[in-house]
């Protein structure tokens, strides 16, 4: 499998992300959510995952995007990040992906900001591009804000 990478893909307004497989411990349907005062908006709570407490960050608010109608739940993505798990709340569950390494580009120039920083590349799929996430980013901030 060299030269080959799998990542697990989930949607977020209708753009197809991904992340490594093996940094996703599992994923769930949506899950009531405990609200924690005076979190980030990026932050939409606390989900009991078997007993263990998970943070709960809502992708689309840390991609900027506009919020998720109320009227659709999101599905969690349980992602392995140092000692914890936390779940990113997305749209869809997609399929596990494998894609070939030369395919990788950095981020188009059509990204701009903060979200530049929270994106490694894409990956040039036969039908669309596979945007794949960097889970340090997209994680480090909420971090930083849910231990202060």
């Amino acid at each position: 499998m060299a030269g080959r990478k799998q990542f697990s893909t989930f949607l977020v307004e209708k753009l197809l992300f991904g992340v490594e497989v093996e940094k996703v411990q599992e994923v769930i349907r949506y899950q009531e959510m405990t609200c924690v005062p005076l979190a980030p908006p990026v932050v939409k709570g606390l989900i009991n995952l078997r007993g263990q407490i998970v943070t709960a960050v809502d992708l689309r608010c840390r991609l900027g995007l506009r919020e998720r109608a109320a009227t659709r739940l999101p599905m969690n993505v349980v992602i392995r990040h140092e000692d914890a798990a936390v779940s990113l709340l997305v749209d869809e569950i997609g399929d596990v992906l494998e894609v070939e390494e030369e395919s990788f580009e950095l981020p188009p120039g059509t990204f701009s900001g903060e979200v530049r920083e929270l994106i490694r590349g894409v990956y040039k799929l036969k039908r669309s591009l596979l945007i794949a996430l960097n889970m340090e980013r997209v994680l480090g901030v909420t971090e930083a804000a849910v231990r202060a």
